[in-house]
């Protein structure tokens, strides 16, 4: 049996551990018992690896911050001297008209593909991030209407260019249990997939459905749908079906959407056929866990 001074110890060592406090110079090796130094051993060990955990996720976030960093000032020199560029050519006289057109329409590519890489830096960026739980999403108890709204506002603009509406059907106040900030990626990011697959002139519908445990956000849009074959695919890293690969795009928006709700607990469902367009459900939990 072991006497309350010994229990004691061991007590208060597992408390340290748990607060993250726990230091094996504390403890004086000759006045412990052999289970108490087979305990403090395995604290150190705990603790140790916890630090070296701690200082990876320190070296991940400064690596990410870094890439962040640097290349973004490469990033606004190449749109720049594009634009520089552009209006020169614009300016210069005399010029052949179709020699004009085509160094106008490379520099167009240049521009359109430096805006891809840009945004693939950020995407990257995130989804590092989110799966280095650097960046913790945390939800709490906020109004579905006030982030349909906001998702709704921002994707106006580039729904305008295609002549297209964006409807929202929800006119009620239910309340979910999500983090604003990343809820707003992932949900943008499912808008932004229904505008850019849709054709000119069509529509995107968002509505609500309220479930005892879960609040599920609709997005459907009347685009070229997808395959059958595809819809366990399309939440992979870097993966576009062949039907998509003219568009823009690099593959990672429904994969951040997946992982940001499912850190909240919930889920997305996604029903589609083939010309009959594709409609996602987002799935945030009503209750706090």
């Amino acid at each position: 049996m072991f006497g309350q001074r010994t229990l004691d110890r061991l007590d208060r060592m597992l408390d340290e551990a748990i607060a993250g406090t726990f230091k094996e110079s504390d403890y004086d090796e000759s006045k412990l018992s052999k289970v108490e130094s087979k305990w403090k051993h395995f604290l150190s060990a705990s603790a140790l690896s916890r630090e070296n955990v701690e200082k990876e996720k320190d070296r991940v976030k400064e690596l990410v911050s870094d890439i962040s960093h640097q290349t973004k000032t490469p990033m606004a020199n190449i749109r720049l001297y594009t634009e520089l560029l552009k209006e020169r050519l614009e300016a210069a006289q005399p010029y052949a008209e179709k020699d004009r057109q085509e160094n106008l329409r490379l520099l167009a590519e240049i521009d359109r593909q430096a805006e891809k890489l840009g945004f693939l830096i950020q995407s990257l960026t995130k989804m590092s991030r989110l799966e280095s739980n650097i960046v913790e999403v945390r939800p709490k108890q906020l109004y579905v209407s006030e982030l349909i709204d906001t998702v709704v506002q921002d994707i106006l603009p580039k729904a305008g260019k295609k002549n297209l509406e964006v409807v929202n059907t929800y006119t009620g106040s239910g309340m979910a249990y999500y983090d604003m900030k990343w809820t707003k990626e992932a949900l943008g990011n499912i808008v932004d997939n229904a505008v850019k697959y849709s054709p000119c002139g069509s529509r995107v519908l968002l509505s609500v459905t309220e479930y005892k445990l879960y609040t599920a956000i609709s997005v459907k849009d009347f685009g070229a749908g997808i395959r059958e074959e595809d819809t366990a695919k399309i939440f992979r890293r870097f993966y576009r079906t062949e039907d998509v690969h003219d568009e823009d795009g690099v593959g990672i928006g429904l994969y951040l959407a997946r992982e940001i709700v499912r850190r909240e607990n919930g889920y997305i469902k996604v029903k589609s056929k083939p010309g009959q367009g594709a409609e996602f459900m987002m799935y945030l939990s009503r209750r706090e866990f």
